[in-house]
């Protein structure tokens, strides 16, 4: 295995430990902006295209094919027209243009992705699989019942490829909307730098957008406690005596 190959497994794994959660997730995705997943149905690579234009905060000097995410990132001259490769990626390489703006935005934000979100994208996969395995054998057996059977599959597994992509649109949509403040005051931030939008140039993203976690307490130290020192500070008071004058100590009646 090449060290690029591996170097991209690492960076896999590390995303597992991402410990931020989407707005919404996949399921719930069409119930948070309905107007948006019918139009990413019918519209889907002019979504892709104003996603990734978004989330590269509408600053097409960021722009490299892909996100920096496959081998031919950086090497199709998208410095010199970034909107025709852009164009060019989201209609030709409709599916890896989602995923990549999916990949920018979860590397960003420290977002991981759930179990719910993660069955249903491998369901999508394992149908396109065995869509195009029926295929394969309907053209060599040539029975008429697996060729039906076939084309029964593919339909399903295009209609499942469809939703599923304008649910990862309409999630990532949600996503910046709450980047951007939309849903509440919007949260002190600036637009990262180039490198950090990458998540082969850093070993942990940057939280932007996302409210710092209080540091815990220092040992000893109970929640919501001021705190004390033990005697107070000043104590007892200067020029006083103890035991005080006139007492009598130890006390009558105490065993001699």
């Amino acid at each position: 295995m090449s060290m690029a190959s591996q170097d991209h497994l690492d960076k896999m794994k590390m995303r597992q430990n991402y410990r931020n959660l989407w707005h919404t997730n996949l399921v719930n995705s069409i119930g948070a902006d309905p107007a948006y997943c019918c139009l990413a149905v019918w519209c889907a690579p002019c979504v892709s295209y104003l996603l990734r234009k978004r989330a590269l905060y509408n600053d097409m000097s960021r722009y490299v094919c892909c996100a920096g995410y496959m081998p031919c990132s950086g090497r199709c001259g998208e410095s010199r027209c970034p909107e025709f490769c852009l164009c060019t990626e989201v209609f030709l390489c409709f599916g890896n243009s989602v995923a990549s703006t999916r990949f920018l935005l979860q590397d960003e934000f420290n977002i991981q992705t759930t179990q719910c979100d993660n069955c249903i994208i491998g369901f999508m996969f394992c149908l396109q699989q065995i869509a195009c395995i029926f295929s394969l054998v309907a053209m060599i057996v040539g029975s008429d019942e697996i060729s039906e059977a076939s084309q029964l599959l593919s339909c399903l597994a295009d209609f499942v490829y469809c939703t599923v992509c304008a649910c990862m649109q309409t999630q990532h949509k949600v996503e910046m909307d709450k980047r951007d403040g939309k849903f509440g005051p919007q949260p002190v931030m600036a637009v990262p730098p180039v490198q950090q939008m990458s998540r082969f140039d850093q070993p942990v993203p940057p939280t932007i957008g996302y409210p710092p976690q209080p540091p815990p307490p220092a040992y000893g130290q109970p929640y919501g406690y001021p705190q004390q020192g033990y005697p107070p500070a000043g104590y007892p008071p200067a020029g006083s005596a103890y035991p005080p004058p006139g007492s009598a100590y130890p006390t009558p009646g105490y065993p001699k």
